[in-house]
């Protein structure tokens, strides 16, 4: 099967003639150029993987110089590209020169047409070949980053010991899982627990927060994109979808896509591959998907605002996790876990937690559940100033604990708890966001949708 996309660059159009008829066979896509002032127009429109460059193009000059400053502009425009020099001149010095400046290899006219298709052949294994080193490097880099996002999955109690035995099912199949419950309760720690116990363990598990991302970026995020797909598109990236080949990936709220994006993120996963903007090959993928939501999709879907079909995608498996108001076993294990961290981080290991603190947080209901718990032991390991944290260390809100007549929604409570955090730190919604562990896109989402 042809490969390589070949952009030869040579004034002479006779040249020009007898270099396409003899490569179209070889390689897959051949354009030709007598005028390299139409270099930069043509690498815009195409990604080239390698560039056949003439060396003179000017009358009665054969210094090379002409050659040696397209080549620049190649290398600039286009730095992933290969560049071969082509000249009549056996110059060493120019060799070396262009050598140094950045071309991979340098052919003499007249050439030696075996020779000449080999050297084009290398030239595009080794584009290739720089390209997945690219691609790895990355894929390292946010690997690296990851690790120590690790989380530990703690529960004893009945209603997380049933879902800790649906994970491990779950976990060694490929199938796609759709985790929901409310916000706080830990859902990427489940993801997470769900790509260590799988076989795709060896691979990156890419976490998506599908609040976050604004449309206008969203292709480029999740599909990749080439440069100059657009204004600020200044190299090629790599998107998340591509980043999780062989892996995971995790798109958490997936319930704040626009009906447009569902679209998108449908024919993704139903293609298996994915465009990157400004091009037209298809990237082939391999990911296992897990979705979160603290959102009723089967409610939306009723509304108009979810798409059916990729609901039936999603969740093959789904899994409900249940809020921490009904893990009362687990609280003082959480509340042990997370002590056990911050006495680390803010250097307070003599710090312990008091009977009388334990039992009031074994009391409170827990609107914002896991995450409001960890939020609750940092503030009081730093602010404490004894070794024993007491009930008036821990700020919580009073909560009838009595069963109220009809339990407040899930929306309701996440609004109560947005806007109580609102006032706690007059508004500054970078602290807001942090302490509620969303990211500040996210917070605009939700202050927009509840009209806050």
């Amino acid at each position: 099967m042809k490969a390589g996309k070949i952009l030869i660059v040579d004034d002479n159009k006779s040249a020009l003639s007898a270099l396409s008829l003899m490569l179209q066979s070889e390689f897959s896509q051949i354009v030709c150029l007598s005028n390299p002032n139409l270099i930069q127009t043509e690498l815009e429109k195409h990604d080239f993987d390698v560039a056949l460059l003439d060396m003179n193009f000017t009358d009665g000059w054969n210094t090379g110089n002409e050659g040696l400053y397209w080549l620049r502009e190649i290398k600039k425009l286009s730095p992933s590209t290969e560049v071969i020099m082509l000249t009549a001149y056996g110059d060493v010095e120019l060799a070396v020169k262009a050598l140094k400046l950045g071309s991979t290899d340098f052919v003499l006219k007249p050439w030696d047409n075996q020779k000449l298709v080999a050297t084009l052949k290398s030239a595009l294994k080794l584009r290739v070949s720089h390209q997945k080193v690219d691609a790895l490097q990355l894929r390292e880099s946010f690997l690296k980053g990851e690790l120590h996002k690790t989380q530990e999955l703690i529960g004893q109690s009945p209603v997380m010991q049933a879902v800790m035995r649906i994970v491990e099912k779950v976990a060694a199949t490929d199938a796609n899982v759709l985790l929901t419950g409310e916000s706080g309760t830990g859902k990427a720690v489940i993801a997470q627990q769900i790509h260590q116990l799988s076989i795709r363990k060896k691979g990156l598990l890419m976490n998506v927060d599908m609040g976050a991302i604004p449309e206008s970026l969203f292709e480029s995020e999740l599909f990749g994109s080439k440069k100059g797909a657009f204004t600020d598109a200044k190299e090629d990236k790599i998107g998340k979808f591509q980043l999780a080949d062989q892996g995971t990936l995790f798109l958490d709220e997936i319930g704040n896509l626009t009906l447009p994006l569902q679209a998108k993120i449908l024919v993704a996963l139903e293609s298996r591959s994915i465009y990157p903007l400004g091009s037209s090959k298809a990237v082939p993928i391999n990911i296992r998907l897990i979705t979160a939501s603290n959102a009723h999709l089967e409610n939306n879907v009723q509304q108009g605002s979810f798409r059916q079909d990729l609901l039936y995608r999603i969740n093959t498996i789904q899994i409900e996790i249940p809020p921490l108001r009904e893990r009362g076993e687990d609280i003082e294990l959480l509340a042990s876990h997370f002590l056990k961290i911050y006495q680390k981080k803010y250097q307070k290991r003599d710090v312990r937690m008091g009977t009388q603190a334990l039992k009031k947080l074994a009391n409170y209901h827990w609107p914002g559940n896991v995450r409001e718990l960890q939020h609750s032991i940092e503030k009081a390991v730093i602010l404490s100033e004894s070794d024993v944290l007491m009930p008036s260390d821990f700020d919580l809100r009073a909560v009838n604990q009595s069963m109220p007549k009809e339990l407040p929604s899930i929306s309701e409570m996440e609004k109560e708890l947005i806007i109580n955090t609102l006032d706690r730190h007059m508004g500054n919604l970078s602290v807001v966001a942090e302490k509620l562990g969303i990211t500040r896109q996210t917070l605009y989402n939700k202050i927009k949708r509840y009209a806050l």
